[in-house]
């Protein structure tokens, strides 16, 4: 079988993968987002088609350095009513940001690409809806608090397999979807490929 290399260092996609009982390597991207999202943004471009041009750029830039492997590339963005989300540098913006999601839904899409020897040979892009319960000013504070930086990790400031569970109301989707891999198609397009058994 060919090897399979992920390439992101998110932890969470690691878990996915390997509670899946996947055998992988990880080799981050080194592709510079600001720079492949900046000309698309100026285009118009949605949110869900920005997260799959990231992961597509992601999975070509590490596949060209490992070759006959299938390169997983991913992304996840948030769309606010048409406004993108993006990971918040200081607890002071993921503040802001929760109160802006405060008692609102959003959509996290949710992007995942495959390459092999240089060329994309795959592609799925899947969405969740998230409507955040009305939170306090309190309600924020304590979450914060009792969560700390970890928030930073994440676009929508929020982990649902932690803590963040608790700032919702509703979820409609996939719940691979809302951690950041669309695994189920995944899996499926590997095992047509002959990549896993």
């Amino acid at each position: 079988m060919s090897p399979l290399v992920l390439a992101s260092g998110s932890a969470a996609r690691r878990t996915l993968l390997a509670n899946a009982g996947l055998e992988f390597d990880v080799l981050p991207s080194m592709v510079d987002e600001r720079a492949v999202e900046a000309p698309l943004i100026l285009d118009g471009a949605t949110p869900a088609g920005i997260a799959s041009a990231l992961a597509e750029a992601k999975a070509l830039d590490v596949s060209a350095r490992v070759p006959g492997a299938f390169v997983i590339g991913a992304d996840q963005t948030l769309d606010a009513e048409g406004h993108r989300g993006t990971k918040s540098e200081t607890l002071a913006e993921a503040r802001l940001q929760l109160a802006r999601l405060s008692g609102r839904a959003h959509q996290l899409h949710s992007a995942v690409a495959v390459a092999r020897d240089g060329e994309l040979r795959w592609r799925h892009l899947d969405s969740a809806t998230l409507t955040m319960r009305p939170l306090t000013a309190g309600d924020i504070d304590g979450y914060l608090d009792r969560v700390g930086p970890e928030v930073l990790k994440s676009v929508g400031v929020y982990q649902l397999e932690g803590e963040g569970i608790r700032l919702f109301e509703s979820i409609e989707g996939d719940y691979f979807t809302i951690l950041g891999l669309p695994l189920l198609p995944l899996l499926a397009y590997l095992r047509r490929e002959g990549a896993i058994a």
